[in-house]
């Protein structure tokens, strides 16, 4: 017999926050005028901003226990489980690989540009794809190792990559670094992907690269051990929150002492990253379970979960929209054209706001707008899986 699916209505709640996190960073209205808390760190050190894409990982895998657990609990079922799984995992790498060549494609309908070439040039890795590719591996190891060696695994993941980093000469330059451009990861991106299909604004290396999807594994994991423990029913729920903020805070603690030899760096998603995000992680749920699971204060979680339980589809369309509105030109009185998205920007916010201010309301703006079209989808019990 089957063990029934549990649900948290807390996870759906900070699942949704993190996304609408996500897309308010991700679409301001001028990317050169952003609040400094709205901005990704410029290399070493961690802003909020760099918290939203671990949280959502951390997320993943608390998922996955739940999701997961009663075919962990029946091996007949793993295999069926792994090709859903697998299935999920290539669904989001074409996702994010469609956002990734969409740009490209439409020149090729609209400019004739070559098509072989949009393909030569396009980014094969991303937000997406890296959700998939963590996805498949994660769930792959829940449901074929015990809790136990899940923890190993975690724990190894983290010093094999702290080693390769810090210990392993990188060709070329000759000796181990944690430079942009210079480190083992970029090396490993520019040998495996090739600089035409990394990030257009590095060129050199990528921040969801080859060799960082390992730690970023290492987060998932993070999150399905918490889930693992979430779903524990001899433990009450009091228990499980001093739990979570002891662990959370122990790894945060961590973190930072770690940070001192191996820096907190989103883009090489060192360990240090791992345990610091997955620590905070922690935290927050610890706070949204007590809050909204344990004392019931239900009515504050309907705007978010409305988003958590469509994550993947906003996230989609958030990334699609500005992309096909940018293909829409409006022609100005001296004979110039200038993008859909960018003249409603122009006459609707910049002359009534202070420039970072503008941008600022404009991303609210689009995360409100969204959350109409879910709100709506919530209404009808339209939940679109992936």
């Amino acid at each position: 017999m089957t063990e029934p699916k549990q649900r948290l209505l807390s996870l759906d709640f900070f699942r949704g926050l993190t996304v609408a996190a996500m897309i308010l960073v991700n679409n301001p209205g001028s990317w050169g005028h952003i609040y400094a808390p709205l901005e990704h760190a410029e290399w070493n050190g961690c802003t909020p901003t760099d918290l939203i894409f671990p949280f959502f990982l951390w997320i993943v895998g608390v998922s996955i226990a739940f999701a997961m657990s009663s075919s962990k609990a029946n091996p007949s079922t793993h295999n069926k489980t792994i090709v859903k799984a697998i299935k999920r995992g290539i669904i989001l790498y074409l996702l994010g690989f469609f956002l990734a060549i969409f740009g490209k494609l439409m020149a090729v309908m609209i400019d004739g540009k070559s098509l072989l070439e949009a393909f030569q040039t396009v980014r094969l890795l991303g937000v997406l794809q890296r959700i998939g590719i963590v996805f498949i591996i994660s769930s792959i190891v829940f449901l074929k190792f015990s809790n136990k060696a899940i923890f190993k695994i975690f724990i190894i993941i983290l010093a094999v990559y702290w080693a390769l980093m810090t210990f392993v000469p990188v060709p070329g330059v000759g000796y181990p670094n944690m430079e942009k451009e210079t480190n083992l990861a970029a090396w490993i991106d520019r040998g495996v992907l090739t600089e035409a299909h990394t990030w257009a604004s590095a060129k050199t290396w990528d921040p969801e690269g080859v060799l960082s999807t390992l730690p970023a594994v290492g987060t998932c994991l993070f999150g399905i051990l918490v889930g693992v423990w979430m779903r524990r029913k001899d433990v009450d729920n009091p228990t499980k929150v001093a739990w979570l903020f002891t662990t959370g805070i122990a790894a945060v603690i961590l973190g930072l002492l770690w940070d001192l030899q191996f820096p907190i760096n989103k883009s090489l998603w060192t360990s240090s990253y791992v345990l610091y995000a997955g620590g905070l992680a922690s935290v927050g749920l610890a706070l949204c379970f007590w809050l909204i699971d344990v004392q019931g204060y239900k009515k504050i979680t309907t705007p978010f979960v409305v988003y958590g339980v469509n994550a993947i589809t906003v996230f989609f369309l958030a990334g699609l929209m500005p992309r096909v509105l940018n293909l829409i030109k409006i022609s100005n009185a001296d004979g110039s054209k200038t993008a859909l998205l960018e003249k409603f920007y122009a006459t609707c916010y910049t002359p009534y706001f202070s420039p970072v201010n503008a941008s600022l309301v404009w991303a609210i703006t689009y995360v409100l707008g969204f959350y109409v079209l879910l709100y709506m989808m919530y209404k009808r019990n339209i939940i679109i899986k992936v």
